[in-house]
């Protein structure tokens, strides 16, 4: 009987932070299965933040945030109306503020970003380990939020191209400034409609997918499983948007 021992297998190293984002791309599954291995999710943060501070020069620059603000404005009459009964003296002060308003949540994007996928990634872990008996982590799962939410990266860039080269000011809105949905298209259509309309986006799609494949593999259940889940909820999200706002149009 030989005394030599087996070789080890050899260790494989992990992903890199780029090779995960381009992963995400073109092999996402390769993505999420080495979130498994570390939950480090800092290139995606970064990449948004640079997107989303590249938005806000640009809007500041091409358009302006007041002349943001009243293009937005003009897409909810019952607002418009109620500004514009305001005497002269109250709503110049009040555009100004909105203004300012709208250009503090356009450069801290980001932060609302993290926290809003703190809150989601949250719900989708409790989702799945309490009603499919998963075992994910929390870490797994905000990380698997961030790379899936990459395709959006791609409505800031094509945000931005626009607005320098062709963008009109007079029309953009930044709730839906590209037309990558129906509801672009359709801007006279009923809050609600438009609010289901915007959800069936091509990258918010896009993300959804990735989101499906990337809750399957940390979880290790079947894709019709997470995306009973992941869609579930979207779908559910998207109804009571469209409720609220045909509510309050």
């Amino acid at each position: 009987m030989s005394d030599t021992l087996a070789a080890p297998p050899p260790i494989t190293a992990g992903l890199s932070q780029i090779e995960r984002v381009v992963d995400t791309f073109v092999a996402p599954s390769k993505t999420f299965e080495d979130i498994r291995r570390n939950t480090s999710w800092w290139l995606p943060l970064i990449l948004m933040i640079l997107a989303s501070l590249s938005v806000g020069y640009s809007v500041q620059k091409q358009v302006g945030f007041e002349r943001a603000f009243l293009n937005h404005l003009h897409t909810t009459p019952t607002q418009e109306d109620a500004i514009n009964q305001l005497p002269p003296e109250q709503k110049g002060p009040r555009i100004e503020m909105s203004a300012k308003f709208t250009a503090g949540i356009t450069y801290s994007f980001p932060i609302f970003l993290a926290i809003g996928f703190a809150l989601y990634s949250l719900i989708m872990w409790a989702l799945f380990n309490f009603v499919l008996g998963a075992q994910t982590t929390f870490g797994q799962v905000y990380a698997v939020s961030w790379y899936a939410a990459l395709p959006y990266l791609f409505i800031s860039l094509l945000t931005i191209f626009t607005l320098w080269f062709g963008g009109n000011a007079e029309t953009y809105d930044y709730a839906n400034p590209i037309g990558t949905n129906l509801a672009f298209y359709m801007p006279d259509s009923g809050p609600g409609t438009k609010a289901v309309l915007a959800a069936l986006d091509i990258f918010k799609l896009w993300s959804l997918a990735l989101q499906v494949i990337g809750m399957a593999i940390i979880a290790k259940k079947s894709i019709a499983q997470s995306a009973a889940i992941v869609v579930g909820w979207y779908l559910l999200v998207v109804i009571i948007g469209a409720g609220v706002a045909a509510a309050f149009a």
